[in-house]
């Protein structure tokens, strides 16, 4: 305890003696844009993800390929050069997907292509469906309406480049089956939260509100939620649908970790990283091997340097964020008590898309305003522009940002990533190669020029609640 506080103390006489603006020396901008040109040319992310998605592929959390891909994280760092790989332990409840379908039953019967809700229990339920526009008209629904029927919420998400709408197709998934039990539905099915027109369905967690029996709940493909919406307004529609899936027991699986040790303040760190584990129906290559294939190579090229950066860069390839963010509340856990020493942190968890933008934030950004800008300057020319008062940490960064910790925004591209989010389709030929490489670039300028420079980006131990990414 006595060796944390003189840390923490140290850190704090930092702080301290940067009074004046943050800045960014010279020298240091000179070889970010040397790294940033590297970075185009360097395929190590490509090859990361290539990596991940071909040798463990879906990488369920709690599941025997979870296991795999955390001895692969730890192999992998280790290949790459980092000085130090650790990892951290992360548990939480196990669930397990076996076999799903569904069908029109009566005399439209034919098949629907469905998907089982992350966190749904096993079961069949066979009854009229009930089709809602959205989740505020299932809300609306008089008490007991449902009774011993299916509710069907048929909400179509738009597609945008900053992805704004999945708050409102997620909330359907999240919500929707608890609302539907309180109506009393026996069932819960929804379009899929996605913005594509193939007939595969995505998957995603949901939650049952404490005191509920959970229901059987799926996800249709936007083709045959489409389909069902047809057939409910010719008139009563009957579906069948049978899931075996649900909670087994607990797991603990690992944040998987690997640094590069900074030259002269080794204690004070630059996090960048993405989530290790995947959904199950595809191999987990936008969501999230991207991201741990960027981040990965950022450290890894960064470590080349013939002169380490001043601050360490830690990467980390998370636990379980599919299903409740559980690695990312497990570092900020672990490590809250030394927000001090996070200089700034963040995440890549939005695909494989073009970065587009930049902004950090923190509860005490003014003074970083100014290093803020420079690293911007120097992630222009990758078609990056600087964005003051937007965006917000990624999700698994989040929880330490919600502790007080500075954390950066680097916006992709996401005007197809619902087009393949939690799909049998996010599959590695759905990567371009050189946008990747255009995002390892990006991650690079950032994770060095902040871990080089001269002051703080405005960590403060305290409880805030930070902006939405």
């Amino acid at each position: 305890m006595r060796r944390l506080a003189l840390v923490i103390a140290a850190a704090l006489a930092c702080s301290n003696a940067y009074a004046a603006p943050t800045r960014i020396p010279d020298k240091a901008l000179a070889t970010a844009a040397q790294l940033r040109e590297q970075a185009l040319a360097d395929t190590t992310g490509w090859q990361v993800v290539e990596s991940l998605t071909t040798e463990i592929g879906p990488r369920l959390a709690g599941s025997e390929a979870d296991a795999r891909a955390v001895e692969w994280a730890k192999a992998k760092f280790k290949a790459l050069g980092f000085d130090r790989v650790w990892t951290e332990p992360v548990s939480f409840p196990k669930w397990e997907r076996r076999s799903e379908q569904a069908q029109v039953v009566g005399a439209h019967a034919q098949p629907l292509t469905v998907t089982a809700l992350g966190g749904s229990p096993g079961g069949t339920a066979e009854a009229e469906v009930v089709r809602f526009a959205d989740l505020a008209a299932l809300q609306a629904a008089p008490a007991g309406s449902l009774a011993g029927k299916i509710a069907f919420v048929d909400y179509q998400m738009t597609a945008a480049r900053d992805g704004r709408d999945y708050g409102n197709g997620s909330a359907v998934r999240g919500k929707g089956p608890s609302e539907a039990i309180r109506k009393g539905a026996i069932g819960f099915i929804m379009r899929s939260a996605g913005t594509d027109s193939h007939r595969v369905p995505h998957t995603g967690i949901t939650r049952f509100d404490e005191g509920l029996t959970p229901v059987p709940s799926a996800a249709l493909s936007v083709p045959d939620a489409n389909q069902l919406a047809r057939l409910v307004a010719r008139g009563t529609t009957r579906i069948r649908i049978a899931l075996d899936c649900g909670w087994d027991g607990s797991y603990t699986s690992h944040n998987v970790i690997g640094e590069i040790t900074g030259r002269s303040l080794p204690q004070e760190v630059v996090v960048i990283g993405g989530h290790l584990d995947s959904w199950d129906l595809g191999t987990g290559a936008i969501d999230d091997g991207a991201g741990v294939g960027i981040t990965m190579a950022a450290g890894h090229l960064i470590g080349q340097l013939k002169q380490a950066p001043k601050r360490s860069i830690r990467v980390i390839a998370f636990a379980n964020e599919e299903q409740g963010l559980y690695g990312g509340k497990a570092y900020a856990q672990a490590h809250g008590k030394d927000v001090l020493l996070h200089q700034i942190s963040a995440e890549s968890d939005f695909g494989a898309g073009r970065i587009y933008a930049f902004n950090t934030g923190s509860p005490n950004p003014q003074d970083s305003r100014q290093a803020t800008a420079q690293i911007a300057a120097v992630l222009a020319p990758l078609g990056i522009r600087y964005t003051p008062d937007q965006g917000g940490p990624g999700p698994d960064v989040g929880p330490l940002a919600a502790k007080g910790g500075a954390w950066a925004w680097l916006a992709q591209d996401g005007s197809d990533y619902f087009d393949l989010h939690h799909t049998a389709d996010d599959t590695l030929d759905k990567i371009d190669p050189k946008a990747l490489a255009q995002n390892v670039a990006a991650y690079t300028v950032f994770a060095y020029l902040a871990a080089e420079a001269e002051g703080g980006f405005g960590s403060a131990a305290r409880d805030v609640v930070p902006p939405k990414e």
